[in-house]
């Protein structure tokens, strides 16, 4: 969880996300640049040039590579990187060691930001990678000042960083909670908009369709024939929509409807399996049902939406004296009928 913090955390305060990311990985890559072109005078060519794209590239990896904290296979490459430089540009001195402590400048600024995307133990190998070369070096070409200054340098550079971390981390950890809080606060806001949403529209359509036989009613006028066989059909659709609310549409409603209004008994159930389906698919079972209950006069038909995770998505089923027949909509769309 540390290594998350400091990880996530540390890359949100700073910013290094987004463009603000691409600028310091430019800034990043000019400064190491600048450092390793130094090494060209002083060690073979072949050698700098092999350092320079070995740095340049891990400050390419330590930047680009989105996960937090950074994966250990690039978090390895970023950590050896500092270290095979060190060697590529220390061994086969000519002209004294400074040139140690351009290549282990470059390599602590590559370690540093290792620090900042969680892997602070790695980044310390690295450092301490960087000082056995030093030391090495130091024994074969024998003592020079540039050997305590190329030892120093990274390890001042990850300290401070490594510092900066411990004492942001608080600050990460009230980041990353009040970051949770806004998204559950959020997810909390939109559930309920939802709702209120959904609502609204059960309301409005509620209104519409009861409010015209609720006046007759509480005028105490005497209902006819008809609007009593009318009352029966709002009843039973306002029942489909408390059962089967994903099937309640215009086309669906009315042809269940016309279906009622000829003595066909309908039954709509819903038991979710319409949850993360193609609106296309779902269309398919609006019109399936639809076809079965415009075509029925008599017995009954029951539409049901399965529930998530079957292999059968919905069901109708259409029983009449004569003949039965039913019909299964799978995930994919393709209608199977039996009889």
């Amino acid at each position: 969880m540390a290594d998350q913090d400091t990880g996530s955390g540390l890359r949100d305060l700073l910013g290094l996300r987004d463009r603000a990311a691409w600028l310091f990985l430019i800034i990043l890559e000019a400064t190491i640049v600048l450092y390793m072109v130094r090494n060209f005078s002083e060690s073979r060519l072949v050698a700098a040039i092999a350092a320079l794209v070995l740095l340049a590239a891990a400050g390419v990896v330590v930047l680009v590579v989105p996960v937090d904290p950074l994966p250990w296979p690039a978090s390895v490459y970023v950590a050896a990187s500092g270290p095979l430089a060190t060697t590529l540009t220390s061994f086969d001195v000519e002209h004294g060691s400074s040139r140690q402590v351009w290549t282990a400048f470059a390599s602590s600024y590559l370690l540093a930001v290792l620090v900042l995307r969680g892997r602070l133990g790695a980044a310390w190998l690295g450092v301490a990678g960087i000082g056995v070369v030093i030391a090495v070096v130091g024994v074969v070409a024998g003592p020079r000042s540039g050997v305590v200054v190329g030892s120093i340098v990274p390890v001042a550079t990850v300290a401070g960083v490594s510092l900066f971390a411990a004492i942001m981390r608080p600050t990460q950890r009230s980041l990353r909670l009040l970051r949770e809080e806004a998204t559950m606060r959020a997810a909390a806001e939109a559930g309920m908009a939802a709702q209120n949403g959904e609502r609204n529209r059960q309301l409005a359509r509620l209104d519409a369709v009861v409010r015209p036989i609720l006046e007759r009613i509480a005028d105490g006028d005497e209902l006819t024939v008809g609007e009593r066989e009318q009352c029966r059909l709002l009843e039973a659709e306002l029942r489909d929509g408390l059962r089967a609310p994903q099937l309640v549409t215009d086309q669906l409603s009315s042809a269940a409807r016309g279906a009622r209004s000829r003595g066909v008994e309908v039954v709509l159930l819903d038991d979710g399996g319409f949850a993360g389906v193609p609106r296309g698919v779902r269309r398919q079972v609006i019109e399936a049902a639809t076809r079965e209950l415009d075509a029925a006069n008599e017995g009954s038909v029951t539409v049901r939406v399965l529930p998530v995770g079957r292999r059968i998505l919905a069901t109708v089923l259409a029983m009449a004296s004569d003949q039965d027949r039913r019909l299964e909509i799978d995930a994919a769309g393709v209608v199977t009928v039996s009889t």
